[in-house]
Parts: structure tokens; sequence; C-alpha cells
């Protein structure tokens, strides 16, 4: 996991996210409600740090559902986000 402390609880928030979503019965709709809480509730420089880093080694940290939910949706979460410099 990065050493950045912010990073670290944008994964620890992530994955607490995703433990709520995770139990839901339908997986589809389990994956988009935390992808689409993440978009709602996270400001779009917290979204674009988040993604980033999951491209970067922290994103091992993330739990497999997750990791899942970013895949299928980031399209979604990418939207509106700051220029990256």
């Amino acid at each position: 996991m990065s050493n950045d402390p912010h990073t670290q609880n944008l994964i620890v928030m992530a994955n607490r996210i995703g433990q709520f979503f995770e139990s839901m019965p339908d997986r589809a709709e389990a994956l988009a409600g935390a992808a689409d809480h993440i978009r709602k509730f996270w400001e779009p420089r917290m979204r674009a740090q988040f993604l980033q880093q999951l491209d970067a080694e922290a994103g091992q940290a993330l739990r497999p559902f997750m990791r899942e939910a970013v895949a299928v949706h980031r399209a979604r979460l990418s939207e509106a986000l700051p220029p990256t410099h």
C-alpha cells in the first residue's frame, strides 16, 4: 500500500463501501451501487487520486469486489474529474 496516509485512507474507505455493497444478492446491482456511492459522495479530486493509485501499487490493497466495481464502472467514476498533471 502507498505510504501516503490520504491514499491509504481512500483505499480503506473504498474497501468499507465495498463490504456493505458486496452483501447484496444481485452482484451487478452491488457493483453499480458501490461505484455510484463513490461517484456521488467523493469529490472529483478524491476520485482522481483514488483512480491514479489503483493504476499504481496502492491498488493491490483494494479488495477484489471493489477492484471489479471500479473496473466495470470506471467511466462513470471518471466523469467530471480535474485534469491530471
